[in-house]
């Protein structure tokens, strides 16, 4: 192990130590794991799995790994021993890619997380005004553009990706005025991600690709005046005490692959593989409803907060679907035509 990677490794287990949550040991990286005594393979010692996000436990994504969680204890009882460290911001991480070190490393066993680059079909997936519905772009993923994310992962880097959350429907905010066109949005300072990037130039604002912990304190000081989410995720990370002025564009839609380190996994007993692919598989659906539920609730904290939610008119929403026009004549010749036929381009 390198110096730096035991400088990784030091810190995350002194801050889990820390935080007193008992969810993580010194002994308990995946590939020491594997090593364990277990009666999954034959004799006695729990088999440890560590999951982790980047949300508190009450988000529909730390419910979705409590639910995995749930399954495999209820199957396996006693062999195994299931721990979470819900949100890695806590310990001192960015999120996303706090998450893939992680695995990488070994010191988590599961976890989910925003992939884009070198994915064409999650690339595609996140084209503005793609999809029309959640039905439709539930549809996609579970289908052949959800099958090609998984073997553009599992090709290129060293993850097994055994589902997809969905992060939902973005919509804008901001604390400067109401957006009910592209118009409303020229010179605007908007946090986005980096897929997004060209789309909010397209509606005249000026994207800034700010790491989600520094997120807050942009909006709260003004050098940021808005930033493009979920409504669940503007709650779950209190973005909506900075901003006034929301509108529900449904942009973009987005997933958050589930992941484990694939040597790690493939070297698992057999059962317990298969039952992990099957609690996921259950927890996708589980996660889809509770973010439904928590779209609806966040809206209305939203509102209670002093929020105003602006509703696009069918005309207005055109205006929109007609600015960012190019990205679709580029998107031709970016990806490949089974691909595009997935979605019906």
């Amino acid at each position: 192990m390198t110096e730096k990677n035991l400088m990784v490794r030091r810190q995350f287990l002194k801050a889990s130590a820390m935080l007193g949550g008992g969810f993580i040991t010194a002994g308990s990286s995946i590939s020491s794991a594997n090593a364990q005594e277990s009666n999954l393979g034959g004799v006695t010692k729990p088999f440890r799995i560590v999951m982790g996000g980047y949300g508190p436990s009450t988000s529909s994504f730390s419910q979705g790994l409590k639910r995995i969680g749930d399954r495999l204890e209820a199957r396996f009882s006693d062999d195994v021993e299931i721990k979470y460290v819900y949100n890695v911001m806590d310990l001192g991480y960015d999120g996303a890619g706090g998450l893939a070190t992680l695995v990488d490393h070994g010191w988590l066993s599961l976890a989910y997380m925003t992939m884009f680059a070198g994915i064409p079909a999650l690339e595609l997936a996140a084209l503005p005004f793609l999809f029309s519905d959640s039905a439709s772009a539930r549809a996609a993923m579970d289908g052949a553009l959800g099958r090609s994310a998984i073997e553009t992962i599992e090709n290129d880097t060293n993850y097994r990706v055994l589902g997809f959350f969905e992060n939902g429907f973005r919509h804008v905010s901001n604390n400067t005025r109401p957006v009910q066109s592209p118009d409303d949005l020229a010179g605007l300072a908007i946090r986005v991600l980096a897929v997004q990037a060209r789309t909010f130039e397209l509606l005249g604002a000026k994207p800034t690709n700010t790491p989600l912990p520094g997120v807050f304190k942009g909006l709260e000081s003004g050098q940021l005046d808005g930033q493009e989410n979920p409504f669940e995720n503007v709650v779950t990370y209190s973005l909506y005490k900075t901003q006034r002025y929301y509108t529900e564009t449904f942009h973009s839609y987005l997933s958050r692959p589930i992941f484990v380190n694939r040597l790690s996994f493939d070297a698992w007993p057999t059962e317990l593989q298969t039952e992990l692919r099957a609690a996921v598989q259950d927890a996708v659906s589980f996660q889809r409803g509770l973010h439904d539920e928590a779209e609806v609730s966040a809206a209305e904290t939203i509102r209670e907060s002093g929020g105003e939610i602006i509703q696009l008119t069918p005309a207005q929403r055109a205006k929109f679907i007609d600015a960012v026009a190019p990205i679709y004549v580029d998107a031709q010749s970016l990806y490949s035509r089974e691909l595009l036929s997935s979605v019906g381009l």
